[in-house]
């Protein structure tokens, strides 16, 4: 049994989701093995595109691996912050001209600037996203510099993901491996930009066509896209 996780945005869905690519799946699943997807989304959005675009998926890991669920959408194993850490990290966003942030509890509460910021009990994540792929950076930067014994921010494109410290894809995806009572060498990844690279540098992965040139750098091998990933693996 093979086991393959795959980005979202921009790797699973690049230019839309199709027969083709929905055939190669449930080929990959027909021949014994799983496959899910590793996103910094929320679960209630990944979940609802999951849905929409009729893929059928063994396992999701949300919030850039600090929630994960069955197929069913059933919590199996989640990442906690505590709740007493969001308002200054929420407030520094806004601080830094961050428009909107977005807190996964694990479900989507969204907060703009000219908000009252709520309490929380704990968090999952937090993102936010900037006009461009630059502030985004300088953001990241900052908020690993205020809060790095709290936090871990992962830029993905103009998109920031604040998760709770030592968290990421990777993380997230060795947590899974525990629930699932998988091996290491089972496990294939895929993915396209810099919040990827923990698990593309991490296990036997694959970069698409279009990821970033440090992602493809990384990856053992590059594919047009899952399809061809599929293709070869089989």
């Amino acid at each position: 049994m093979k086991i393959l996780a795959s980005d979202y945005d921009g790797t699973l869905n690049y230019n839309g989701i199709d027969d083709k690519k929905r055939m190669a799946l449930e080929k990959w699943r027909t021949a014994g093995n799983l496959f899910g997807i590793v996103s910094g989304r929320g679960l209630d959005t990944l979940m609802e595109m999951v849905r929409n675009d009729q893929i059928i998926c063994d396992f999701l890991l949300a919030c850039s691996g600090a929630v994960i669920c069955n197929q069913k959408g059933q919590i199996l194993k989640e990442t906690r912050c505590d709740g007493k850490y969001a308002h200054s990290i929420i407030q520094a966003l806004f601080q830094l001209n961050c428009k909107v942030a977005y807190v996964q509890f694990p479900f989507t509460h969204t907060i703009m600037s000219d908000d009252p910021i709520p309490e929380v009990s704990y968090f999952n994540q937090i993102s936010t996203i900037l006009d461009t792929f630059e502030e985004a950076a300088s953001v990241t930067a900052l908020i690993q510099e205020q809060f790095k014994e709290i936090v871990t921010p992962l830029q993905n494109g103009r998109c920031i993901d604040i998760v709770p410290i030592g968290m990421n894809k990777a993380e997230g995806l060795y947590q899974l491996l525990a629930v699932l009572n998988a091996k290491y060498e089972d496990l294939i990844v895929v993915g396209d930009n810099i919040n990827d690279l923990d698990m593309i540098t991490e296990f036997h992965s694959y970069a698409v066509e279009n990821a970033l040139p440090e992602v493809k750098k990384q990856a053992d091998a590059v594919v047009f896209g899952v399809t061809e990933l599929i293709e070869k693996e089989l």
